[in-house]
Parts: C-alpha cells; sequence; structure tokens
C-alpha cells in the first residue's frame, strides 16, 4: 500500500476539503399558495401538485 512520504500542508488540505461545503435547499413559489415549497414536489401548505391536488392537507380553523 502507498502511504504519503510528506506531510500535507494546511492550504493544500484546505483547498481538498474546499468542495465538502453544505448546499442551500432551493425553494421556489407554489403556483397555487404562492407559499415557498421544494422542486417537484407537493406543497406542504395546500397539497397541489402539477394543477392537482395530490395530498388532502388539513386546515386549522379555530
Amino acid at each position: 500500500m502507498a502511504n504519503p512520504k510528506r506531510r500535507h500542508s494546511k492550504a493544500r488540505t484546505g483547498k481538498r476539503r474546499s468542495t465538502w461545503r453544505l448546499n442551500v435547499p432551493n425553494y421556489g413559489p407554489c403556483p397555487q399558495c404562492h407559499k415557498p415549497k421544494p422542486p417537484h414536489r407537493a406543497c406542504p401548505e395546500c397539497g397541489y401538485y402539477d394543477g392537482r391536488q395530490v395530498i388532502a392537507v388539513e386546515t386549522d380553523k379555530e
């Protein structure tokens, strides 16, 4: 097995790890209720996807 002969510098280690960052999730407006929702998912607020209701969502009316 190959083993490193020299220690990697902090700069080199940081360059390698620079792609480990987390991505912020993309959200777009729901065409039905205009609340933010993830793409290609049913809206958690109104339950609509692609112009039709696919999830029955309970509304909290007191």
